[in-house]
């Protein structure tokens, strides 16, 4: 084991995003997911002979606005080029891409892993376009193209990555910009965020790079960390007995965490790449990058910064307002609505603790579970608009209603969105209980109803004086105020100590 924390690795991750465009990279079929098979293709995307591609200006739009907020370097000059390659889902026999003159690069972005800050270089961003799917049935594998020509960046970081973690880190932070940017959907399950990981290792404190593997294809967080910790520990024993790593490409098995030979790996000049013959060059003048630039909106670190610093709310907090796009809009409308009548962070309370993590009794709002319970959950809080959840909140702050009767409102807002929090207060008659003379007559009947737990009170369990408190507000229906309710009972059980009462 001495010889084993003597290595350490080295890794690169290649990421390919599809680009949320309304048509494909090189023609005008829908760029669409789901369709059935093979429905959503043209001549061109079928690589059928004399069909010409043209360039998708959208898509070249939101691959430097990517870039821009990546900090990679744009190229005003790029070229497009043939990668050559057969595969069943690729018709063409070549994959139109970006090799020598990308569209980007020399860029980075910073990750945080353990508390430490590290900038990892980006290589390169260029764009390309997809291939087909295959699909394997039994004995048999069946081709869809509707995927083949759908935009793509691929985004190619430096070998700056050492551990497992810090290449998931790496991938959440970039993943999290694209979707914030809308540039992409970054739905792993549907590939349309993946990645390569190229892993090596060597001994600690040399320079040179060890024989890398390739792990392709690669779509979730956890199954990234549960490859490139499986390869490491794979090549540095391979290493310890005297073994050669060999360079080659393997596939990941989630089945067995393991990953496995798929073939030789491939060098840049096993694709042949030359020119785009049917293709110009791409020529980008300042005024379009500029004018993309202007459409890059407040990324979600510096919101959180923003959040801790600005609003003074925890880390926790921040990061779970900014985690979406939508859920971050929707508190800073919140905020611009409240006018700084409630605290911020009561506010960032309401959002984190009642409207996204709290309300269990709707299925679909509680702790997120899964992608479809998160944007289950978003939508629903976007259907009460700003404006009504806060009236709810000054609803509870004013005293007018308590904090549980709050929730109870909140559930019937958002199975009915167009019910405003002081309607169904008034409906439901839910307003609190704060007249002294109305919570003494329930104090008062309690206290008759529960001799026993009296007369153990006042002989030392003052434990029993939350019992009290529960089956007032419990008589009361939840509507006594709960400050007031404590007070005076307080103040009751006094008096009947001395024998006032």
């Amino acid at each position: 084991m001495g010889d084993f924390n003597n290595y350490e690795a080295v890794i690169g991750l290649e990421v390919h995003t599809q680009l949320l465009t309304k048509t494909k990279m090189f023609c005008s079929c829908p760029n669409i997911f789901g369709k059935e098979p093979n429905s959503a293709v043209c001549p061109v995307c079928l690589g059928l002979p004399g069909a010409l591609p043209v360039i998708n200006l959208e898509g070249v739009r939101l691959a430097v606005k990517a870039a821009l907020a990546l900090n990679i370097g744009i190229n005003k000059k790029s070229l497009f080029a043939r990668k050559n390659y057969f595969y069943p889902d690729l018709p063409k026999g070549y994959q139109i891409s970006q090799y020598l003159d990308p569209v980007s690069s020399d860029g980075y972005l910073s990750v945080k892993t353990d508390g430490t800050e590290k900038k990892i270089r980006i290589n390169r961003l260029h764009i390309e376009e997809d291939a087909g799917k295959l699909i394997h049935a039994g004995s048999r594998s069946y081709v869809d193209l509707n995927r083949a020509g759908t935009p793509l960046v691929e985004i190619v970081s430096e070998p700056d990555l050492s551990s497992a973690a810090e290449a998931v880190e790496y991938l959440k932070n970039l993943r999290e910009i694209l979707v914030y940017l809308e540039v992409s959907d970054g739905n792993m399950e549907e590939g349309s965020f993946r990645c390569d990981a190229n892993v090596s290792v060597r001994r600690k404190g040399e320079d040179k790079l060890g024989t890398r593997a390739e792990i392709k294809n690669v779509n979730s967080f956890k199954f990234v960390q549960k490859a490139i910790e499986y390869e490491i520990e794979r090549q540095i024993e391979i290493t310890l007995a005297g073994g050669k790593v060999v360079q080659e490409t393997r596939l990941f098995d989630s089945k067995t965490n393991t990953t496995r030979p798929m073939r030789g790996k491939e060098e840049a000049h096993d694709y042949r790449y030359f020119e785009e013959p049917d293709l110009p060059p791409l020529i980008l003048d300042d005024e379009f990058i500029g004018e993309v630039k202007k459409s890059i909106t407040e990324l979600p670190r510096a919101k959180r910064e923003k959040y801790v610093s600005k609003y003074k709310l925890t880390e926790y907090d921040a990061e779970a307002l900014t985690k979406d796009k939508e859920i971050a809009r929707y508190f800073e409308d919140l905020i611009d609505k409240n006018n700084g009548r409630v605290e911020i962070k009561k506010l960032a309370n309401w959002v984190v603790n009642d409207l996204l993590f709290g309300l269990k009794s709707i299925t679909s709002i509680g702790k997120p579970a899964n992608k479809e319970v998160i944007e289950k959950a978003i939508s629903e809080l976007t259907h009460v608009g700003a404006d009504n959840f806060l009236e709810l909140i000054l609803e509870v702050e004013s005293g007018n209603i308590n904090k549980n009767t709050g929730n109870t409102v909140l559930l019937e807002m958002l199975k009915d969105p167009n019910k405003r929090a002081a309607e169904i207060i008034k409906e439901e008659n839910l307003a609190q209980v704060s007249d002294d003379k109305g919570i003494e007559e329930v104090i008062s009947r309690v206290l008759s109803e529960n001799p026993k737990e009296l007369e153990a009170y006042f002989a030392g369990k003052d434990k029993l004086f939350g019992f009290f408190v529960g089956e007032v507000m419990k008589k009361s229906k939840g509507k006594a105020n709960p400050k007031k309710v404590n007070e005076m009972l307080r103040g009751y059980l006094e008096s009947l100590k001395k024998g006032g009462n």
